[in-house]
């Protein structure tokens, strides 16, 4: 097992009935921006169960927030911010909301000329505004962590940063809110995490055993449990398994002490940059292929997985990895997701133009190994076609 710092200060307030509970976690004096995304807040009861705890408190909202958070949006609520004193947000959606208000935090306290800089060239976060978070919709984990993904429509780019300044003091997980989804929100949730888990587990062994385990075990978890909440967004014992499944996912317990890929995340964010295509389908394209062309770097725990996740017995350890692709994908499938570039009518030409764009940027070299250069990247989505 590798060395490992493990940090987190993010209070959970998980169940039924705790959004009313926001009150107790903020000082009287806060001044609070109330963030959100289309609207669907209001349609599902949400935003009237925030309001209302928020009764006396003085707030501001901003709404709109895009998927896939756009820079833009968020600079307009950085000016709120500044021009009102505001001193905590309040996210209130899913992965976008959260990561909008992770970046706006971080923003509307820097020094620098610019706060893109903070995701362009790794300018480090020195200070940010408190926020919490009212998760809707489960699926990035983004809710107990200090990742954001924040999108610049005028460069085509969907680029990342982490700080612990922006973890959430607080995050209030109600699983009664998946009721309202729709299926594909779901589907891409579960996508999601799955392949969250599968980016720090799906590397090469460092004999971290109850990581191992604990990986296993969500993986296992939303393979169970998923396919009852597309069945039945209402059954909350299934939600409740899904939604903690997806926060647990990536709140940095099962990376600590183990190698982590995020190829596929990285390449998949230039699909959804250039092709607007969802996150999580953008990972279930990608997947795949990272499996099949690092199948030689990555064998021991596709094996390992074959195994535990899928029971393929197999002596023949290529069929055995052949085979656990083909179940990674399956699973995918079944639950609606489209696993091909085919399937989205992306031209083949977005290939050379991904493996450019990421060229520019340095963006190679990826991977648990740094083995994944040009040449994977490429071999990667033209076996995705």
């Amino acid at each position: 097992m590798n060395n490992f710092v493990f940090y987190n200060h993010t209070k959970i307030l998980f169940g039924k009935g705790q959004i009313s509970a926001i009150s107790d976690e903020l000082t009287d004096d806060s001044k609070i921006l109330l963030l959100y995304g289309g609207g669907s807040i209001k349609r599902n009861g949400i935003y009237d169960q925030v309001t209302e705890a928020l009764n006396g408190f003085e707030y501001y909202e901003f709404g709109g927030i895009e998927p896939n958070p756009s820079y833009e949006k968020c600079m307009k609520a950085v000016d709120l911010v500044n021009d009102n004193g505001i001193d905590f947000i309040l996210a209130v959606g899913g992965g976008s909301v959260i990561d909008a208000a992770k970046f706006i935090a971080a923003a509307a306290v820097y020094d620098g000329e610019d706060p893109w800089d903070i995701l362009a060239h790794n300018e480090p976060v020195e200070d940010a505004l408190p926020l919490g978070t009212v998760l809707t919709l489960p699926a990035t984990g983004t809710e107990m962590n200090g990742n954001a993904v924040i999108t610049r429509a005028e460069f085509k780019e969907k680029l990342s940063f982490t700080s612990a300044l922006v973890l959430p003091l607080f995050s209030v997980l109600d699983p009664e809110v998946i009721a309202s989804l729709p299926k594909i929100q779901i589907a891409n949730g579960i996508t999601d995490a799955f392949i969250h888990v599968i980016e720090q587990y799906l590397t090469y062994p460092v004999n971290a055993k109850l990581q191992d385990r604990m990986a296993e075990s969500i993986l296992l978890t939303l393979i169970e449990e998923g396919p009852k909440v597309l069945q039945n967004s209402a059954d909350y014992d299934a939600g409740a398994n899904f939604m903690w499944c997806t926060t647990m996912a990536l709140n940095g317990i099962i990376k600590s002490g183990v190698p982590e890929d995020w190829s596929t995340h990285q390449i998949g964010h230039e699909l959804t940059a250039l092709h607007g295509i969802d996150h999580a389908q953008t990972l279930a394209i990608v997947l795949p292929g990272v499996m099949k062309v690092m199948k030689e770097s990555k064998k021991d725990k596709i094996v390992q997985y074959a195994k535990r996740i899928w029971q393929i017995e197999n002596t023949d350890t290529n069929v055995t990895i052949e085979q656990a692709i083909a179940k990674t994908i399956a699973f995918f499938e079944s639950l609606g997701i489209k696993t091909k570039l085919s399937d989205y009518k992306i031209p083949i030409t977005t290939i050379e133009e991904i493996v450019e764009r990421m060229e520019e940027r340095g963006s190679v070299n990826i991977g648990e190994n740094k083995l994944i250069g040009i040449d994977e990247i490429r071999k990667i989505l033209k076996s995705r076609f």
